[in-house]
């Protein structure tokens, strides 16, 4: 039971965690991208970001 709602709570702390990110493309996801080290972009990133931020 213990056991349970630890993994609930988990979850849910996840998902709300989640749910705070900026959606990609709009000008807080790419003011966030641009404070971010270009080192640490994932590839899909850098797709998005020069789609939605350099080339509206």
């Amino acid at each position: 039971m213990k056991r349970t709602i630890i993994v609930i709570a988990l979850l849910l702390s996840v998902v709300l965690v989640s749910a705070c990110a900026p959606e990609v493309g709009s000008d807080a996801w790419c003011a966030a991208m641009e404070s971010k080290p270009k080192g640490d972009w994932s590839g899909n990133e850098a797709k998005d970001y020069a789609k939605h931020c350099v080339f509206k």
